[in-house]
């Protein structure tokens, strides 16, 4: 039942051109969602070992909907230098505010964001820009568990260039798209 609803799923994410938003780590697990072209998402813990219904269109396979997550001023943006996903000492100094939190905090699950501003090479800038996008949110995963946030608490999505903060072309406005963003639900 499982294995027929999955590739349901896959048939019509392919006939629909819909690109795969959710997928846990570890697996390549399809889902919906109306997400302008995100990169797969990544959960830090394993997948269910129960069999899952299929979810509706909206309801990603074992994971949260992203919908669900919101900004909080208690979690502060991230941001990096152009084309790299090195994470500066200034930035170290948030991602440790931001730890200390979620470790205050532990029924609330967090979603990290990975966004690029919409520079590069024009034949492969979009491409480049999602996988870019998410290792600044792998970049800013690593940090918060290595500071004792527990893996299965922490989901990421890249957009890449898709979901700008600023939209003018100059370096003030593209560094303020350069940026992992922290969103929270509940568990």
């Amino acid at each position: 039942m499982r294995v027929i609803a999955i590739a349901a799923l896959a048939s019509c994410l392919i006939l629909t051109g819909c690109r795969p938003a959710l997928a846990q780590a570890g697996t390549n697990a399809p889902a919906g969602g109306a997400l302008p072209r995100p990169a797969v998402l990544a959960q830090a813990h394993s997948a269910p070992t129960a069999p899952i219904a299929p979810a509706p269109p909206d309801q990603p396979i074992g994971l949260p909907r992203v919908r669900d997550y919101e900004p909080i001023p208690e979690l502060r943006d991230i941001y990096f230098d152009f084309g790299t996903a090195v994470i500066r000492p200034g930035d170290g100094k948030i991602l440790d505010a931001n730890a200390a939190w979620l470790r205050a905090n532990p029924g609330q699950l967090v979603l990290i964001e990975g966004h690029c501003d919409n520079r590069g090479a024009t034949s492969t800038k979009n491409e480049f820009n999602m996988d870019l996008g998410e290792r600044r949110a792998q970049a800013a995963m690593n940090h918060l568990i290595a500071q004792g946030v527990h893996p299965s608490r922490i989901t990421i999505l890249s957009y890449g260039e898709e979901r700008p903060h600023c939209t003018e072309d100059s370096e003030r406005c593209w560094s303020q798209n350069r940026r992992s963003r922290f969103l929270v639900k509940p568990r």
